[in-house]
Parts: C-alpha cells; sequence; structure tokens
C-alpha cells in the first residue's frame, strides 16, 4: 500500500475546492480528483473519501460547486484541507467569494476557473464514491493566472 502511495504522490494534480449549501450550513472540502471526463454533454468527475461529510451531503444534494484554485491560493486549499474545520462562510470570511446562482453553493473567486454542477451518477469505487455531474455553467476562466498543483505531497 505505500508503495502505492507513494507512485500516485508522483502525479501532478490540480488542487480544487468542492463546495455545498446544506440546510445548515455551507460545506466544503479540498479535493485532488477533480476532472472533465465528457464535452458533448459536458460533465465532470469528483471523487470524495466515503467517510467524510460532504461525500454524506453529496448524497443528499445534487448541486454544487467546484472551484479551481490559483497558486496563490494555498491558504484557502489548506483551510478546507484541515480535518474538524468550521462552514465554508467562516473559512472563506476576508477571501473573495460569491454564491453561485444555479447551485446556490459558495464559489471561490480568483481561481483558474470555477463552474457549478448537478450529480447525475454517483459510482462506489473502493473507499471513494466518485460523483459524475452535469455542468450547469462555469462561473469564471482566467487563463492568466498559474494553478495550483499537488506534487510529491505539497503544493506547488
Amino acid at each position: 500500500m505505500n508503495e502505492f502511495v507513494e507512485s500516485m504522490a508522483q502525479v501532478v494534480t490540480g488542487v480544487t475546492v468542492v463546495t455545498v449549501k446544506d440546510e445548515r450550513d455551507d460545506v466544503g472540502v479540498t479535493v485532488g480528483t477533480f476532472t472533465s471526463i465528457s464535452l458533448d454533454p459536458p460533465l465532470v468527475m469528483v471523487s470524495l473519501g466515503n467517510t467524510g461529510y460532504l461525500n454524506e451531503l453529496l448524497l443528499r444534494h445534487d448541486r454544487w460547486a467546484a472551484s479551481v484554485l490559483s497558486a496563490e491560493q494555498k491558504t484557502i486549499a489548506s483551510r478546507f484541507a484541515t480535518a474538524g474545520r468550521p462552514g465554508a462562510r467562516l473559512l472563506l470570511a476576508g477571501m473573495p467569494h460569491h454564491r453561485g446562482e444555479r447551485s446556490g453553493a459558495l464559489v471561490v473567486d480568483g481561481g483558474v476557473t470555477a463552474l457549478e454542477a448537478e450529480t447525475v451518477k454517483v459510482v462506489p469505487a473502493g473507499d471513494h464514491t466518485l460523483f459524475i455531474a452535469k455542468v450547469l455553467g462555469v462561473d469564471y476562466v482566467d487563463a492568466s493566472v498559474p494553478p495550483l498543483t499537488r506534487y510529491r505531497s505539497r503544493y506547488r
């Protein structure tokens, strides 16, 4: 298992914050597995650990947002990756963000892109769950900023 973990640490991944609006609060988490899987129709996929609270919420709420972070947003990535974190509104206090029109979820401003999605299929995959979603809309794209990546267990 350690060899597999080390092997996957050699793969560069973009860093994304996925958020959802719950009845009680806004919740979000930093993920390393977010990708486009289809252009027609536009579909994306996020992979979440089965034991996480966001996984539980996405099984109940179909609409969510994904904010792909820029290299300058390491602090945001760290805040959303910390165990026992407070709600997303507190984590984004003082940081530019807005509420997505289509999902109602919080969207982080200043990243490389952000979109809103609606889950169309849930696939159990070992200790993770894959959420395949149709893209409801792209909130913004900023090709002028470099993305935040994770490589060898560090933000780059």
